[in-house]
Formats: structure tokens, sequence, C-alpha cells
């Protein structure tokens, strides 16, 4: 047993960084590398606490959440491993600081809070700016009637997004969700109290048994949304808990902004940036002004 868990310390491993705080980084495993480690050592080790290279640091290469990255001489016992190297990254997001994202699900609440199309329109051009497919998801479809439901999801679709209305209370609309999410990295993004945490805590079920044993690891009392975390999916795939989309800051300027409306750039495909004040085709009307080069959202 000693003589095995020995070699093995020496061979390098591959996992993703789920989560960062001051120079320390948690990697998970990847699914069945972790699975021969844990038969073999007859114990479930899933997570490594890693330290950065000194040579990356040398070069400036900083590792986000998110990124595929080589461990070496991972240490069993102690949970522990040096990040070597830095796997080519498909895409990154600054802002929340993420990489290798392949989607993002916006998610908002039919009611309680109550939906307002100024809040989702801020939501969208963020998350159109990204180039990356969106999931807009509304929760609570409980606590409204079909006439409600209907409305939204006609008016939704003719935006140019389909949505999908759930209920975690109830767990209608949660299968096809699942599906979605599934072998995946997504973004999870919405206003405080729209449902993010209980979709975290329905999909990953011991979320909160891992995120006591973090927040011991690094000396914290308990989990807030203040850095970006990963949380694996049973059935593959990431959630990233992050608090970078939850309150949007629109600056861009007035040329890229009709990229950012489906129907705005398909209908006004060369739309004269030098104009002050823009109606886009939303109900109600969305009104921007240019403020020397840069557009701001009123």
């Amino acid at each position: 047993m000693i003589e095995s868990m020995r070699s093995q310390r020496t061979a390098p491993v591959i996992g993703t960084v789920t989560a960062i705080q001051a120079n320390y980084y948690q990697v998970q495993l990847q699914g069945e590398l972790h699975q021969n480690i844990s038969q073999d050592h007859n114990r479930p080790i899933v997570q490594l606490l890693c330290t950065r290279r000194s040579r990356l640091k040398k070069v400036g290469e900083q590792a986000m959440v998110g990124d595929q990255v080589v461990v070496e001489e991972p240490d069993w016992l102690g949970h522990r491993g040096a990040i070597a190297r830095i796997l080519p990254r498909q895409s990154h997001l600054s802002r929340p600081p993420i990489a290798n994202v392949n989607q993002i699900l916006l998610m908002f609440a039919l009611a309680e809070p109550k939906i307002e199309p100024q809040q989702l329109t801020r939501f969208l051009i963020t998350a159109e700016r990204t180039h990356l497919p969106i999931i807009l998801c509304f929760n609570k479809r409980d606590l409204t009637g079909y006439k409600t439901q209907k409305a939204w999801r006609d008016r939704l679709q003719a935006w140019g997004y389909p949505p999908l209305l759930i209920s975690l209370r109830t767990g209608v609309g949660l299968t096809v969700l699942e599906r979605s999410l599934r072998y995946r990295m997504t973004v999870v993004a919405g206003l405080s109290g729209v449902g993010k945490s209980s979709l975290i805590n329905h999909f990953v079920p011991d979320v909160d048994l891992r995120v006591g044993q973090v927040s011991r690891r690094w000396g914290q009392g308990r989990h807030t949304t203040r850095h970006v975390e990963l949380f694996e999916l049973p059935q593959g795939g990431f959630l990233a808990d992050t608090p970078g989309f939850n309150q949007p800051n629109l600056e861009l300027f007035p040329t890229q902004l009709g990229n950012c409306f489906q129907k705005f750039a398909n209908a006004f495909p060369r739309h004269n940036a030098s104009s002050r004040t823009v109606s886009i085709w939303m109900n109600p009307i969305v009104r921007l002004e240019e403020i020397g080069n840069v557009t701001r959202f009123i």
C-alpha cells in the first residue's frame, strides 16, 4: 500500500481548478482518476489543495477557476499538490474570472421577485457580449398561473430566447434543465432571491458538505459568494457559482450594441452609431445615451 502511494505520488495528474483563494487552488481530479485512487487508498480523494510552481509565477501565468491544470507530486495522504502547467483554454471571461465556460444560465423568477424587463435586458446584453450560448430560465412557475406563464413565454420567444419555466419547489422542468447542463461548464447568473443557491443545492446534493470542508480548510466560517467557485454535477459537468454577473454594469461602444440583440442586429445591421438616442425593439423601450464614445444604459 505504502509503495503504491509513493509511486503514484511522483506521477503528474490532470484536474480542474474549482476555487481560488489567496495563493491556494482547489483542484478537482478527473473522474476516472479519482475513482482509481479511491479504490487503491480505500478512501475518497476527489480534490487536492495546490500551490502554483514558481516558474509559472515568474512568467506571470495565472490559473483561473475552470482551468485544466497538470499537478505534479501529488501528496495523497495530505491531499496536496503543485500546479506545474496550465492547459490551453477554450474560452475565458474576465468578469467573472473563469475559464473554459461552455454556456451561461440566466436565472430569473416569474414572481417574488417580479420580473423587471430593464434588469432582464441588462443581463441579456452582458451575456450576449460573451458570445456564449445562453439558457434563459425562470423559476417559481408554481406561483403563477397559465396566463402569466404563456404571456412571458410568448414575449421571450419573440425576443429570440425560448425560455425554460421551472419550479424548484415542485420539480417541474428540472429534468429538461439537467440535460442542458450535463457535460458542460455553466455559469449561473441572476438577481438575489430567484433561486440560484437552491438550484445548485438541488443538482449537487453534497454541496453544503463540500463547501463546509473547503471553508474549514481555508479558515472561513461559512460560504458566501464572493469568489467564483465550481461545483461538479453528479452526471457530469460543472455549475459555476459567481458574483460577477449578479449586478451587470453596462459600458460599451454604440457600434457594439447591435450585436447584443438578435432581432435588433437583424433589423438594423447598419445602425448609425453617432445617434444620441436609440430605441430598441424591446417593450418597454430601452433607452441609451451616448457619453463621449461610450454608451450607457439608462
